[in-house]
């Protein structure tokens, strides 16, 4: 289906995600398709400060993408201090504190749906992941009660919230390419699914969002390195499809899109 042939309306989408990268390589089409017909989008992350070189990839990557400027929690990335100087790893800080700035968010962008990383903390296993995952699911359900974080704005539900995930029968090239770097592979059951969209339309804009990420492409073992050394036909099935499980929805909740496969 070409891009002028979406549906006019899409929901707003807020992706929530712990690290620069994470945002193209898990949602990176669909945020795109949502920016494409016209739905607001954006972007949390949860570490990296701004003034580093990764957040600065992190806005090129969103500008790629449309889902506008970042919004950074600032905390450390897993034990790397020049992440976020002077700031706490974020697995080390107060889930209320981290569940609040994320509310914070919510709120001030009212998206309709919130999409973040899947309980597994996606198939590496990643803590920064797992952590981002719990905190979004209760921010999510807190962001809708007025007496829950009263000075972090008005409140607002979101209809639906979705995890990013790999089913097993989808993830065969992806884990391989993972297992060659010595990283682990977990994935949900195929009946965990959701919504697989086919973001092929996307997949330029996706690509360049990856590659924008140029300190992880230079990396043999983060995953934007991974792809960018495979060939295109390879690199396309491992990036042409996104996978989600629909974790929360209110009764009149909307699709996450319409291009599912």
């Amino acid at each position: 289906m070409p891009p002028d042939s979406h549906p006019s309306f899409l929901p707003s989408l807020l992706g929530v995600f712990a690290h620069p990268d994470d945002e193209a390589l898990l949602a990176g089409g669909v945020l795109a398709q949502h920016a494409a017909a016209g739905a607001v989008t954006a972007v949390v992350t949860a570490t990296w400060a701004p003034g580093t070189h990764r957040a600065g990839e992190l806005a090129d990557a969103l500008a790629i993408l449309g889902a506008g400027k970042p919004r950074l929690l600032a905390y450390a990335d897993d034990r790397i201090p020049d992440s976020a100087p002077g700031r706490p790893w974020l697995c080390e800080v107060p889930m209320e504190e981290v569940v609040k700035g994320i509310v914070e968010h919510i709120r001030a962008v009212r998206p309709q749906i919130v999409v973040t990383h899947d309980a597994y903390g996606q198939m590496t296993g990643h803590p920064d992941h797992l952590r981002t995952h719990e905190a979004t699911v209760l921010a999510v359900h807190a962001a809708g009660l007025e007496h829950r974080y009263p000075d972090a704005g008005l409140p607002w539900r979101p209809q639906a919230l979705y995890a990013a995930t790999h089913p097993n029968s989808g993830a065969g090239v992806l884990g391989r390419r993972l297992q060659q770097v010595g990283k682990r592979t977990l994935t949900v059951p195929d009946d965990h699914i959701t919504a697989a969209v086919d973001v092929t339309p996307w997949l330029g804009q996706k690509e360049r969002a990856i590659l924008a990420h140029k300190s992880e492409v230079a990396k043999a073992r983060p995953l934007p390195g991974i792809l960018s050394r495979l060939s295109a036909e390879e690199r396309e099935s491992i990036t042409k499809t996104e996978y989600f499980t629909c974790l929360s929805a209110r009764s009149a909740a909307v699709p996450l899109s319409a291009l599912t496969v």
